[in-house]
């Protein structure tokens, strides 16, 4: 499934991250999953909340560098080689991933985020 992923650019200093935090919260956004990925002198924050829009408006009128894209969320058994058959797949269709991180589900099922290299061919392999 396809969902909206925000890209926020932080600076790497103290407090950054918990402001932006409090401003989704006062917003009544929820932050549902995120990674950070950081260098010398700023981070990257991908986000998945409840209402991609809204957050990126409100950030970028607290002066937060935002881009929305679409990442697809695969679901699946938690268990050991679930992951390497999605991503076999995507390989050998010629699939590039351009980055992806992983969280919990519910139930026994693990939610990957994913960015492919091309969005149309993911999705008939992975539909």
């Amino acid at each position: 499934m396809k969902i909206k992923q925000l890209s926020i650019f932080l600076q790497n200093k103290l407090g950054r991250f918990s402001e932006m935090a409090t401003i989704l919260g006062k917003a009544d956004i929820n932050m549902q999953a995120f990674t950070v990925a950081e260098n010398a002198e700023f981070g990257i924050v991908r986000l998945i909340v409840s209402d991609a829009e809204k957050a990126a408006k409100i950030l970028i009128e607290h002066s937060f560098a935002v881009s929305v894209n679409e990442v697809f969320l695969l679901e699946m058994p938690d268990v050991p080689g679930a992951l390497a058959t999605y991503v076999n797949k995507l390989s050998d269709a010629g699939v590039f991933i351009e980055y992806m991180y992983a969280f919990s589900g519910a139930n026994g099922k693990a939610v990957v985020a994913l960015k492919p290299s091309d969005a149309e061919l993911c999705e008939k392999i992975l539909a």
